[in-house]
């Protein structure tokens, strides 16, 4: 259960431009109550307290600077090129903030390893994340991402482009590469996709 410590006038503000609903509290001592993604907000007198079943999402509306967040992500194609999807993981440390797959048509293999980042990263930008530390399994992503190796399919260098531009919009950001095992949750996800398909 996060508490953060703040003005909750501020923090009210601060909601309330993210166009969350805002009610007043229940008891004596609360100053307001706000609801979003299966959480609550409960403000008093010099703190903010976030409860529920997933309060990551409105603890980072409510702190200053958004804090970090790891970034998994994974790509499959059966068939390479052929049908393919993406799976996705962000990760605080309170948790799985968020995380999704689903099918993306048909694509080959390194195409899709690309669109499971750009959706991931545009996932942690949604959530408001300052600094991410991006992981994946795809050692052709991770080090064309990074400069040290050239992206000669066109298409790939536009969504090179596309990854660079969005981890720009974050104050610190890392990418790296990791086993199978370590990336296993978005393994996971983008196959679920392919298999939910057949």
């Amino acid at each position: 259960m996060p508490t953060i410590d703040c003005d909750p006038a501020v923090a009210r503000e601060r909601l309330a431009g993210e166009d969350v609903r805002i009610d007043e509290g229940n008891t004596p001592h609360e100053r307001w109550r706000a609801e979003r993604d299966g959480a609550v907000a409960v403000a008093y007198d010099d703190k903010v307290v976030v409860q529920g079943s997933d309060p990551t999402r409105l603890t980072a509306l409510l702190r200053d600077g958004g804090g970090r967040a790891h970034v998994y992500f994974d790509g499959a194609s059966r068939g390479n090129p052929g049908p393919a999807a993406v799976g996705w993981c962000l990760v605080t440390s309170d948790g799985v903030v968020a995380e999704g797959g689903e099918r993306i048509g048909r694509a080959t293999n390194n195409q899709a390893e690309y669109a499971a980042l750009i959706r991931a990263l545009e996932g942690a930008d949604e959530y408001g994340f300052d600094a991410v530390d991006v992981r994946g399994d795809s050692q052709l992503i991770v080090k064309q991402v990074r400069g040290e190796w050239n992206a000669n399919d066109p298409e790939l260098r536009e969504r090179r482009v596309r990854v660079r531009e969005l981890l720009e919009r974050f104050d610190r950001w890392s990418i790296a590469h990791v086993p199978r095992e370590i990336n296993e949750r978005a393994d996971d996800l983008a196959n679920e996709a392919l298999d939910d398909a057949n």
